[in-house]
């Protein structure tokens, strides 16, 4: 099937669905409900681009931002602003224009019973699931998956290649991740509910950073959840366990916009950016941030220039 098949300028008829209380209950960066925005119908205003709180999401805020420079589009980006819980709401009251999103984890936040795995079937859901003003742009070509990950040690003392095998030790691990993982369905309710597995303990940390990947070497926690494009399980050997029962779906980048502020010009830009951003290309992006201490924004900056893709 073509991995680039989507409905395109379709938009979402669905409502936001009530989100649980976080910072309070506000579900607005302004912090009294947010004004709604300020509209206008194109991109003429510029585009503000917000991110979640990892360095990934950053990174891609930051080449969302370069792209649409270089097509001559005003952008700036609000880095680490939070969880999807948080800028979900932000986008959708019009404090931010635009976020780095994946097509899976994203519609299972609207719709926690979906079943589609295949990238072109994400995509035309979340048309549907997306809230009212909203809109998911085409997909780049690149993927960042969530993956549970045990230790070489770990996976031989108690036989673990699989989510299936997690059951056969049900209460003796902790899981180790962000802390909406605890009722999120890609981690411990979808791991309980489509493999009969729980835990010994849950230790909330951070998103594939520092604390959950400390925390998994320490073995303080024994199954942590980390994204495929992390170079860190490489380079520490750390063992992937397989989902046969396909729990995560395809997690293929993908713009999410206030569709007032997706006028031709943005929405080529961005399409320009996601054929040319591969999962091998963001994964050795990640290792210039996380492992060599670059910047995200100058790390984006070259690389749209490589690419191309920056303001001449």
């Amino acid at each position: 099937m073509n991995r680039r098949k989507l409905l395109g300028g379709l938009l979402a008829g669905a409502s936001v669905p009530a989100l649980a209380a976080c910072g309070g209950g506000i579900t607005s960066l302004k912090g009294d409900g947010g004004s709604g925005g300020s509209g206008g119908g194109s991109s003429a205003g510029g585009l503000v681009i917000g991110t979640a709180n990892f360095t990934e999401n950053q990174l891609l805020g930051y080449l969302y931002a370069e792209a649409l420079r270089g097509a001559g589009v005003k952008a700036s980006v609000r880095p680490n602003l939070g969880s999807r819980e948080i800028v979900i709401p932000a986008l959708k009251q019009g404090d931010i224009d635009l976020l780095p999103e994946y097509q899976g984890n994203l519609l299972l936040h609207f719709d926690d019973k979906a079943a589609q795995t295949e990238a072109g079937d994400l995509q035309n859901a979340l048309t549907v699931a997306l809230p009212n003003g909203l809109e998911a742009l085409p997909y780049a070509a690149a993927e960042d998956k969530d993956v549970f990950c045990v230790t070489r040690g770990t996976a031989r003392k108690y036989g673990l290649r699989s989510f299936t095998d997690l059951a056969a030790r049900n209460g003796e691990l902790v899981f180790g991740g962000p802390a909406e993982d605890k009722k999120r369905v890609v981690g411990l309710v979808g791991l309980k509910d489509r493999y009969g597995v729980t835990f010994k303990g849950f230790k909330a940390l951070d998103a594939s950073g520092p604390l959950v990947k400390g925390a998994l070497k320490k073995g303080d926690v024994d199954v942590a959840n980390l994204f495929s494009t992390d170079p860190d399980i490489e380079a520490n050997n750390w063992v992937v366990l397989a989902d046969p029962k396909a729990l995560i779906p395809a997690q293929h980048i993908v713009p999410v916009i206030r569709a007032a502020k997706a006028d031709a010009k943005v929405r080529k830009a961005l399409a320009r950016l996601g054929g040319a951003l591969t999962t091998r290309e963001l994964a050795r992006l990640n290792k210039l941030v996380s492992n060599d201490k670059k910047d995200p924004d100058e790390v984006a900056a070259d690389w749209a220039k490589d690419h191309g893709l920056a303001k001449r």
